[in-house]
């Protein structure tokens, strides 16, 4: 295999489109207080939030079509969270907030857990944490040898 002439080293930031600006706008703007955002700029009609290394856009659609999960196109954004309290948090929270939760707090896949929502355009989110049982189990391990 070659030797990559680039090298990517993360993913910068997301730039959505939204129907609906202030609705979009917030929602975000309270889901992002919740998980520890804050904005980063702010235009006439953009506006994005960052934790200091993840950037979040939203700017209004040029069209009214709705997104619909399934169509070709982003099928869905993940948050990384601490660990599993942050994930069930995150959807107590979403509950309160009355937002639409399509999958709710659970185990996914081994040692992924993780709840789906939607924004209000129906764009598909997702508070995630993976690994946590297994770095868990790993340092009881590693007592034990010591």
């Amino acid at each position: 295999m070659a030797k990559p002439a680039c090298k990517v080293v993360g993913i910068d930031h997301i730039s959505i489109r939204v129907k609906d600006y202030e609705k979009s706008k917030a929602f975000y703007g309270r889901l992002f207080d919740f998980l520890g955002f804050e904005i980063s700029d702010e235009y006439p009609s953009t506006i994005g939030w960052t934790n200091g290394k993840t950037r979040y856009w939203i700017a209004p659609a040029e069209g009214r079509k709705s997104y619909r999960i399934g169509d070709v196109g982003l099928h869905h954004y993940a948050f990384e969270l601490r660990n599993r309290k942050d994930v069930d948090a995150l959807q107590a929270w979403l509950e309160e907030e009355g937002v639409k939760i399509v999958d709710p707090a659970d185990e996914y896949y081994e040692d992924y857990y993780a709840v789906f929502f939607l924004d209000p355009d129906g764009i598909k989110l997702e508070g995630m944490k993976y690994g946590e049982l297994t770095a868990k189990r790993k340092r009881k391990s590693l007592k034990k040898k010591a």
